[in-house]
């Protein structure tokens, strides 16, 4: 089960208070069971169990900037953007 759009648009890097990427189908863009969410200003990746966020810094992976940089280019190929703006452009249109 995905993440709700309503828990996506509070959800927020508990680091940076940035918003989040959401890979709800893993990095592959098939594996629902690898979603994670990654915080590009802070650097970390939060990984998400049995459809629950684990919003813990002390948790999360911190990535290194190449991997960083790799992982926001999937992010783009996916389709992906940060889940809160994204909401801004949709209540735009409502």
């Amino acid at each position: 089960m995905a993440l709700s759009p309503e828990l996506l648009a509070v959800l927020a890097c508990p680091e940076s208070k940035q918003p989040l990427l959401y890979f709800e189908r893993g990095e592959s863009g098939d594996q629902p069971e690898a979603a994670f969410l990654l915080c590009v200003a802070s650097q970390l990746r939060y990984r998400i169990e049995g459809d629950v966020p684990v919003m813990l810094v002390e948790d999360a992976e911190r990535v290194e900037a190449k991997e960083l940089d790799r992982l926001v280019k999937r992010a783009k190929e996916l389709g992906i953007e940060a889940a809160q703006a994204r909401l801004s452009v949709d209540a735009g249109r409502l």
